[in-house]
């Protein structure tokens, strides 16, 4: 659209870039992106180096922000959160708009999530850890208890490398990405090892596999974890992802907003639920027969774990992956088989199908792992996701993640309670 001729004394009204990020409650540097992104048109002043903008794009742009803050959206539903990231439909996903399976089977974990972050392949990039970060985390690491859950070391680990990082409170892109890239790694290299000897290079799924089994690896086994990680990096906002951009919104530096996704991650629905069937799968290789194993978890009033996924009413394309790749390894035949057998028996009493984590649990229980290595490599995954949706957060109004209560308790105003007569004053 051209500018009408200021003489004839209608000129069109056009904001500073100051002034609209006034409007929109953020940064100035965050209305730059919401151009970037194609959330915003702007135009160069003539001879000068700022923008302008238009006040009705503006100022639609703050009611769409608005309503999303109130926990509004389209359907008059649950939460909707604007995402570039990763777009869930009938049985597959989509990174950034390309088929999430075909990615993780063309690249490396480093790479796919490079592509999460920037929209842009990185062919051979590799993720280091700065020698310093990497000595305080394991010195925070080791000082816990033996019997510590992996995603407690994790998180731990993140915050040791938070303390050690001056520059942590720099929520820029490139800083946050140098970050993401250091990070990652240093939660790896935190972790006990468990292959004695092995040396902390290579991609991220070598020094990751040195952590979680005491097996030497072949190329087969190291695809399947790499090509897992990829995989796990990001699936939309899931509940750890939720609790990321919620501590994001309120501008927690990226250490902070990881660890938020950690904590909720731990829960028995959402990373840690790989166990559960890392052990249903071990019980059924004992017993050499499912049937009785199902029956006593249906018995016990037990959901079985690895089967059905919300979002997918067919196979968690995640998992059709991994049993494929599984396949060509000869050692995780008996895992396979039992892992089948899972499907058909319970498919007597509820025709569900094989999810990601009964996947992870072939490839755990079939690598000598324990069965908390699947949480791990789920934590692990996921990082690099979660940094995606803090990114994206910071470039949103701050604090819009904030529902409001809908109150149900007593009318107010009620009287002073009287004081319990039972306990001492």
């Amino acid at each position: 659209m051209r500018d009408q001729d200021p003489s004839a004394g209608h000129a069109e009204r056009r904001l500073t870039t100051k002034e609209a990020a006034e409007l929109l409650g953020v940064k100035p540097e965050t209305v730059y992106a919401y151009v970037s992104r194609g959330q915003l048109s702007s135009r160069r002043v003539p001879g000068g180096r700022g923008s302008t903008f238009d006040v009705k794009e503006v100022e639609a742009l703050a009611r769409r922000n608005r309503r999303e803050s109130s926990g509004s959206s389209p359907s008059g539903g649950e939460l909707s959160v604007r995402t570039r990231i990763t777009l869930i439909e009938t049985d597959r996903y989509f990174f950034r708009g390309v088929d999430a399976t075909e990615l993780a089977m063309r690249h490396s974990y480093e790479e796919v999530a490079e592509w999460l972050w920037t929209g842009r392949l990185r062919p051979g990039i590799a993720f280091t850890a700065p020698e310093a970060s990497v000595a305080v985390a394991r010195r925070a690491v080791d000082a816990l208890p033996e019997h510590t859950g992996p995603t407690d070391r994790l998180r731990v680990a993140a915050i040791a490398a938070a303390v050690a990082d001056p520059l942590r409170f720099d929520l820029s892109e490139d800083a946050v990405l140098g970050t993401a890239r250091t990070l990652i790694p240093t939660l790896v290299a935190a972790l006990p090892p468990a292959l004695r000897g092995h040396r902390d290079e290579g991609p991220l799924a070598h020094r990751l596999w040195a952590r979680l089994s005491g097996r030497d690896a072949d190329e087969a086994s190291l695809r399947v974890l790499d090509t897992a990680l990829a995989l796990l990096v990001d699936h939309d906002l899931a509940a750890s992802t939720l609790a990321v951009r919620v501590a994001a919104s309120a501008r927690a530096h990226a250490y902070a907003a990881v660890s938020a996704g950690l904590g909720v991650l731990e829960g028995p629905l959402h990373g840690a639920a790989s166990g559960l069937a890392h052990r249903l799968l071990l019980d059924v290789l004992d017993e050499g027969n499912a049937a009785p194993v199902i029956a006593e978890e249906l018995r016990a009033g037990r959901r079985i774990p690895g089967l059905g996924h919300r979002l997918y009413p067919g196979e968690d394309p995640r998992a059709r992956v991994l049993f494929g790749l599984l396949e060509e390894i000869p050692r995780a035949a008996p895992a396979l088989a039992a892992a089948r057998d899972i499907v058909a028996t319970t498919a007597r009493h509820t025709p569900l199908h094989a999810n990601v984590d009964l996947a992870l649990a072939v490839l755990t229980a079939s690598s000598g792992m324990p069965s908390t290595a699947g949480e791990t490599i789920f934590a692990v995954a996921r990082t690099a996701g979660w940094i995606a949706h803090a990114l994206e957060e910071y470039g949103e109004r701050p604090l819009r993640m904030r529902p409001s209560g809908h109150y149900v308790g007593p009318k107010p105003p009620q009287p002073l309670p009287e004081q319990d007569q039972s306990r001492p004053a």
